[in-house]
């Protein structure tokens, strides 16, 4: 493509930092990047016509994780680990309440379930010792009354059947993913973020102090400094990194007239969640029914986890309620060996910002923030 003058004075002029990705951790750090230093030329650019992958097909959900997680997550990474985790998680909310009102994104302080079933081999005693423990650990973070209880009370009041043990968390939210990366995008550009959409990096070389960047319509572009924020679709380009993409698939009902269930709600260490959309169903996950196939980049459905969904949906959360899909979609996360995130220069003027292990909402804030100090040093 042959391009003019004035699109190569401006639109692909010379950037100080090019950040490839235009999802939630792209965006934040653009967002902090040009807070700090406003005169910084910057452009994003993304291989979607609006951002994809993740950032904008969740499940919405504003939360730090749930208590079999946790205690998982302590298990695998030690303590301090999970703990600091869950700080990077709560400040990031904490954070995105602070920049948008809940109108812009649909936020909602819906509060937080986890559904606890016999065969988690889990005794009112057990869970009573993890809730005990759990809020110990996270006092000096959530500076707030105890955030976990039990709460089998409500077990009735949402319908569920076959659930034994109801853990409540208090301080969840959830809110319209759509609708924060929408708002995210315009407040960058009106900051004079420059946003290339349908615009792929296939590859990048260095050559004197300047990066070229190769692109997938035979425009080189060049900055400074590169970061790349592709989470799910890091290995692409770093072949290297310790991140796996994988799909997370997602289904939403039609309208249900007197839908009980209010709030977010995990299942099985949050390898299932769900929400209330209104008066519809929100409900994904089950990728563990199919780890091999779901560790994939492919953004398609596929029967065997919508039929695991579906089954879940009709046997616990609508028992006897007929109900219609509406929707169905997938996203792709980026996981890997560890939950903790990637963030670090990877060559001279090359830095990543990777791997939120499904919880980009809550993390690409402080990820944003903490990638900017490192870039400008």
């Amino acid at each position: 493509m042959q391009i003019s003058v004035w699109e190569k004075e401006s639109f692909y002029d010379h950037k100080d930092v090019i950040i490839t990705g235009s999802g939630f951790v792209g965006l934040w750090s653009a967002y902090y990047l040009k807070q700090k230093y406003p005169r910084l030329r910057i452009a994003i650019i993304d291989r979607g016509v609006i951002p994809t992958g993740a950032s904008t097909r969740n499940a919405g959900f504003a939360c730090f994780g749930s208590l079999t997680e946790l205690a998982d997550d302590a298990i695998r990474m030690s303590e301090a680990g999970m703990l600091e985790l869950v700080e990077m998680r709560y400040r990031g909310i904490k954070r995105i309440r602070k920049v948008f009102s809940k109108k812009q994104i649909e936020y909602k302080s819906s509060g937080g379930y986890e559904l606890i079933t016999r065969k988690d081999n889990e005794s009112v005693e057990s869970i009573t010792e993890k809730i005990d423990w759990l809020n110990n650990a996270l006092a000096d973070i959530i500076k707030d009354k105890p955030v976990f209880r039990l709460a089998d009370k409500k077990i009735d009041r949402f319908g569920f059947r076959h659930i034994d043990h109801l853990i409540e968390n208090k301080l969840e939210g959830v809110l319209h993913s759509g609708k924060l990366c929408e708002e995210l995008l315009r407040l960058v550009q009106s900051l004079g973020v420059t946003v290339l959409p349908a615009t792929a990096m296939l590859a990048y070389e260095n050559y004197g102090k300047q990066i070229r960047i190769i692109t997938n319509h035979k425009i080189d572009l060049s900055c400074d400094q590169l970061l790349i924020c592709t989470n799910g679709f890091a290995k692409e380009l770093l072949p290297a990194l310790d991140v796996v993409p994988a799909r997370g698939q997602v289904l939403v009902t039609a309208p249900i007239d007197g839908l009980k269930i209010k709030g977010a709600f995990h299942f099985d260490e949050g390898f299932y969640y769900f929400r209330n959309l209104g008066n519809r169903v929100l409900l994904g996950g089950a990728r563990n029914k199919a780890f091999e196939e779901e560790h994939t980049s492919e953004m398609v459905t596929t029967e065997k986890i919508q039929q695991e969904l579906e089954r879940y949906l009709s046997e616990v959360i609508l028992p006897g309620i007929p109900y219609r899909v509406a929707y169905r979609w997938s996203g792709i996360m980026g996981l890997g060996s560890e939950k903790m995130p990637i963030v670090r220069e990877l060559t001279p003027n090359v830095f990543c910002a990777v791997r939120m292990s499904g919880m980009g909402v809550a993390l690409a804030p402080v990820i944003g923030e903490k990638v900017c100090k490192i870039m400008r040093g």
